[in-house]
């Protein structure tokens, strides 16, 4: 199951680095009163490092390994305390400039993945969003997060970043669950033109879109949406934050999700027809 608390996870990395740092010490045979002489800080503080329960920045790590004579293992270190704060990063922080500048912030990304593996369990993904229907959601969301109103200038730019569906070079495997098709972001008349769509997208020669009838027997559960950009990492958004996993251990559980889910939606014919229903339910 693909991990669902990205602050769990933050804590797991915090706590391997903490347990590398300890065994580090333990090999220098030194004592938590002595690496804190050598880095010239508390005892409380080392003790604090090597229960994680302070997270070390950069200069700690290169002190700490100092402090034991083993500098050449610094940088790996480094790098791994740097991914941990990168795997949560508090939407707020994220949003603060407004949404305009979060969906221009992935674009370099966007351009340089070949093969996108997207799961929406929730609304419409991003690449096939009409712009009554992102109007209406990132309306939603400026509004319940406080965020500055730059909504219009928002969907502008990600209707310029799903430009890249129709670019070649790039392909796109999409599975929605058929709930997704029911949940009204906007008016019915916004739902009908996002619907409708949906069942161009799917003439497309870069998309494959597959939808998980909500009465069929399941394998694997829903979860939170995910993107998976080339089987290499992993951008998973709960409310509160947006994760980023590259772990391969974590990346393969989300790829393996993925596989799942994908043996249990229906393409083709059977996914128009539930879209078609959907449409008709909105009287």
């Amino acid at each position: 199951m693909p991990p669902t608390s990205p602050s769990s996870r933050v804590q797991a990395a915090r706590e391997q680095l903490a347990a590398r740092l300890r065994e580090i010490r333990l090999d220098a045979g030194i004592t938590k009163r002595e690496i804190a002489i050598r880095c010239a800080w508390s005892e409380a503080k080392s003790s604090r490092i090597e229960n994680a329960r302070t997270a070390p920045s950069d200069r700690d790590v290169q002190s700490w390994c100092r402090a034991c004579g083993a500098e050449n293992l610094a940088p790996d270190l480094i790098a791994a305390n740097r991914q941990a704060d990168s795997m949560y990063v508090q939407w707020k922080r994220l949003q603060r400039t407004g949404l305009k500048q979060l969906q221009q912030a992935n674009l370099p990304l966007f351009e340089r993945t070949r093969h996108f593996k997207v799961y929406c369990s929730n609304v419409v993904p991003g690449f096939l969003q009409t712009p009554g229907y992102a109007t209406a959601l990132l309306q939603a969301i400026a509004t319940f997060r406080g965020l500055p109103d730059d909504v219009a200038d928002a969907v502008t730019a990600r209707m310029n970043r799903s430009g890249i569906v129709r670019e070649s070079g790039h392909r796109f495997g999409i599975l929605i669950e058929e709930t997704v098709l029911r949940y009204r972001i906007g008016n019915a008349g916004v739902m009908a033109g996002q619907l409708g769509s949906l069942l161009s997208a799917m003439d497309l020669p870069s998309v494959s879109l597959g939808v998980i009838p909500a009465a069929a027997e399941r394998t694997m559960w829903p979860v939170e949406s995910f993107t998976i950009f080339d089987d290499a990492r992993v951008d998973h958004e709960p409310l509160s934050a947006s994760v980023t996993i590259t772990a391969p251990d974590e990346l393969g559980q989300y790829v393996k999700a993925f596989g799942a889910l994908h043996k249990g939606a229906v393409y083709g014919a059977p996914a128009r027809a539930l879209i078609v229903k959907a449409i008709e339910a909105l009287g």
